[in-house]
């Protein structure tokens, strides 16, 4: 069934300057990758690694933690995952959250910000592209992430939406210096340079790119195609590719059926890296208060 885009708040059709603005620019300076200078094998190394690092910021930081409270941390460690999601220009937690809750609210239907059943290209980046009266309102923050708002950290960056972008913005003298450096240090002065440039256009451009991409693969793939374990009044589908890509995430069917729980692995082969991690946190007494998924919950209760 085809879905029109959020009539009510899209319409008319606006242009968000700064996000499109931001989506094609990130991508142009991402195609500087595909100059022979700018290549490494460091910079293409630190660029997978960071996938996963920065990734993780979204994935445990943004989904798990902060919208879905799936498990428990030292603030510093909530803020840390906060920052790296930040780092992936993926908007402020507070408004990320607002628009992946209203997101379970609307889930497939028209109000739902990114619903893939208007089309392929809405739900995977074209919802971003217009202004959306609701999800980039004051009220919509304050009545889906009015959690987070209590938090200080989260305030401040909302009141000064500046700041995310200079946290974002930091990285890239960070990576230019660890290339340089390492340049430096292995090949002399004549590579530390290009090192440097290098780290900036694979470690950070390439990097965001792919992950922008990994996560907007879990609106738009895990709603189109895949199996279902549950019968959930919506249109989430277990897509195995968008798994691997995202560590977890994919289990997209088993995420809508139980969205509270930190794993989302609810057959044996349904592997989540994401859960794994979390648990090795409260292994390390980094994370406590796991929730694990409802029929290992009803389990334990029955046992008891």
């Amino acid at each position: 069934m085809a879905l029109e885009i959020p009539a009510a708040v899209v319409k008319p059709l606006t242009l968000n300057r700064l996000y499109l603005g931001t989506i094609v620019g990130m991508h142009l300076l991402a195609l500087l990758a595909l100059h022979p200078y700018f290549f490494s094998w460091v910079g293409l190394f630190t660029m997978l690694l960071g996938v996963h690092v920065f990734g993780q910021g979204i994935t445990i930081g943004y989904h798990r933690l902060l919208t879905h409270r799936s498990f428990k941390t030292p603030r510093w460690v909530e803020h840390s995952f906060a920052v790296l999601g930040i780092c992936c220009f993926e908007d402020s937690p507070a408004r990320w959250v607002a628009i992946h809750r209203m997101h379970h609210v609307h889930s497939d239907h028209q109000p739902d910000p990114h619903t893939p059943l208007v089309n392929f290209f809405w739900s995977h980046m074209g919802w971003l592209m217009f202004k959306n009266r609701e999800t980039h309102s004051l009220a919509a923050i304050e009545k889906f992430s009015k959690d987070l708002l209590r938090d200080p950290f989260y305030m401040y960056l909302e009141k000064r939406p500046m700041t995310h972008l200079y946290i974002a913005l930091a990285q890239l003298p960070v990576f230019f210096l660890l290339g340089f450096i390492v340049g430096w240090i292995g090949w002399g002065s004549a590579s530390a340079l290009q090192l440097g440039l290098s780290m900036i256009v694979w470690g950070v451009y390439v990097r965001i790119i792919a992950v922008w991409h990994i996560t907007w693969s879990v609106n738009s793939l895990s709603h189109l195609f895949g199996y279902q374990n549950y019968e959930t009044e919506e249109h989430s589908r277990n897509n195995w590719f968008v798994a691997l890509l995202t560590v977890g995430e994919g289990w997209h069917n088993n995420h809508h059926e139980d969205p509270s729980t930190a794993c989302l692995q609810h057959r044996w082969w349904e592997i989540d890296i994401s859960y794994y991690e979390i648990k090795f946190l409260e292994w390390i007494g980094l994370a406590s208060e796991v929730i694990e998924p409802r029929h290992l919950r009803r389990a334990a209760r029955k046992a008891a």
